[in-house]
């Protein structure tokens, strides 16, 4: 059994990757702060579907904002406002005890706008006032138009949770963009000690993918492929850490940061475990180390306090995760095209979430407008 303050000792935050109106009303959300479980609180399109779509919760809410002829967009907004400002509150604690170095609630922007880096820089100015907190987050997919609005935003002074990561390359130009914002910053005189990001790096979805493209290979390379089932994901991770790692120490970084800049924090995602036949804290004990970040959904979060185990084990193990990788480039994986993938199929899967949480928002605005035009007669039962 394991506590999340061993893995605080070892340098690494947890997070939890979750949020709704009953784990914030019901107390449990500031227990966890309070005990030191989590340390900050990510949220996206589809934890905000489960939330919202998939209960009674917000009902009541929902119905006053339509009766005060709210759009579907709307209400879906106020909710969200009034969600990550509540959680940014109960983090304000750990955000000033730390200095501004942690205790940090993420929110996404529209997943629509993923390819659209003027509309991605509006959207989130739009939301950083709105939510007036300092101690947020936007979260920006690492798209291409993406990763150029993040130069931007970190330039602005916002917070940016830089998101959907998966290609070692990919997470480089997301580093490189939170550095350029920042020497734009500085260039224009302004402060950078108190701008922060993370660059979100996902996981257990890599493993699933190169899993089922190993299960496809030709029976005459079936040993070879088992050898390398489930490993593709914390190898990936380790190469980009190893990469993070030199960033820190390079002559560039060292610049900013004697002018106060703090590192954009390696942050693991996607830490659930997909496969069954796999540990359910797999991805949680085999990726802990300094200065980095792992975000928990509740039932990770609550195995790893029953049967976890805390070790640093990022740093180990650096030269057989480039054999792993090299060794999947051998059998014929395009590492480069299936990242790709993944990062074009979060993007949809946001998408769909985001629409559907607004078709769901939709139709119980429709009914609660219908409930209030009925007549008071009809709402009394007949003898």
């Amino acid at each position: 059994m394991a506590h999340p303050v061993e893995l605080q000792a070892l340098g690494q935050s947890v997070w939890l990757d979750d949020l709704s109106r009953a784990l914030i009303a019901s107390g449990e959300l500031a227990d966890m702060i309070a005990r030191r479980w989590v340390s900050g609180v990510t949220s996206n399109p589809t934890i905000f579907q489960r939330a919202i779509a998939d209960s009674t919760v917000y009902d009541e809410e929902i119905a006053r904002l339509a009766r005060r002829g709210l759009s579907a967009e709307k209400i879906y907004e106020a909710l969200v406002i009034e969600d990550i400002q509540a959680v940014a509150d109960l983090l304000r604690p750990v955000y000033e005890r730390t200095g501004g170095g942690d205790g940090f609630v993420s929110l996404e922007i529209d997943p629509r706008l993923a390819h659209e880096t003027g509309w991605t820089i509006a959207e989130a100015r739009r939301l950083w006032a709105l939510i007036d907190r300092p101690n947020l987050m936007i979260k920006v997919p690492a798209t291409a138009p993406g990763i150029q609005a993040v130069t931007t935003l970190i330039a602005s002074g916002i917070n940016v949770n830089v998101t959907l990561l998966f290609a070692v390359e990919r997470y480089q130009e997301a580093a490189n963009a939170f550095l350029l914002g920042l020497e734009r910053r500085l260039a224009a005189g302004q402060p950078i000690d108190h701008v922060a990001s993370v660059a979100s790096f996902f996981v257990s979805r890599v493993d699933t993918k190169v899993d089922a493209w190993l299960a496809r290979l030709p029976s005459e390379q079936g040993a070879q492929a088992r050898m390398l089932l489930g490993r593709a994901a914390v190898a990936n991770a380790r190469v980009a850490y190893r990469w993070y790692q030199a960033l820190l120490a390079s002559p560039r970084f060292r610049r900013l940061a004697e002018r106060g800049a703090r590192p954009q924090r390696l942050l693991w995602a996607s830490t659930s475990t997909k496969n069954p036949q796999y540990s359910d804290v797999k991805y949680v004990e085999e990726l802990i180390g300094p200065e980095t970040v792992t975000t928990l959904p509740r039932p990770t979060l609550l195995a790893f306090l029953d049967h976890g185990r805390a070790s640093p084990a990022l740093e180990r193990g650096a030269e057989e995760a480039e054999a792993v990788l090299a060794d999947l480039r051998a059998l014929g994986l395009d590492l480069a095209s299936m990242m790709a993938e993944l990062e074009t199929e979060g993007v949809v899967a946001f998408e769909q979430s985001f629409l559907a949480l607004h078709a769901a928002i939709e139709t119980r605005r429709a009914e609660a407008l219908a409930a209030a035009r009925q007549p008071a007669w009809e709402s009394v039962p007949r003898p």
